[in-house]
């Protein structure tokens, strides 16, 4: 009985001590810093991952890398190839969106019926 209440007591001295500490370190930081250290951690730690699989596999990270800018001038480029002006490629529905045919502010505000 007497090891019971002094395996007892060892286990409470341990979990006071921990309370303890933990309080102290929450003094010491607020949630909101952990949770961006946390966060910045986490980033980190993608990051360290993405250089690492970009190391790994440079032929493939150099075709998405290569895809991305094609996308991105993909006008310009069909330009050269084609002869094509972007002003070419709208169509001309006959609506002049410089100058508005039809003012809203004109017409009355619609009639509520109850």
């Amino acid at each position: 009985m007497r090891a019971d209440r002094a395996l007892r007591n060892s286990a409470l001295a341990l979990v006071k001590a921990d309370i303890a500490n933990l309080r102290g370190d929450l003094a010491k930081r607020s949630p909101a810093e952990r949770a961006m250290d946390k966060a910045k951690d986490a980033a980190i730690d993608v990051l360290d991952e993405a250089a690492y699989v970009t190391d790994q596999h440079r032929g493939l990270a150099s075709a998405v890398v290569a895809a991305i800018i094609l996308w991105f001038a993909r006008r310009p480029i069909l330009g050269l190839l084609f002869g094509r002006d972007d002003d070419e490629d709208e169509e001309d529905d006959g609506y002049d969106r410089d100058r508005a045919e039809y003012d809203f502010a004109d017409e009355p505000p619609p009639r509520r019926y109850r």
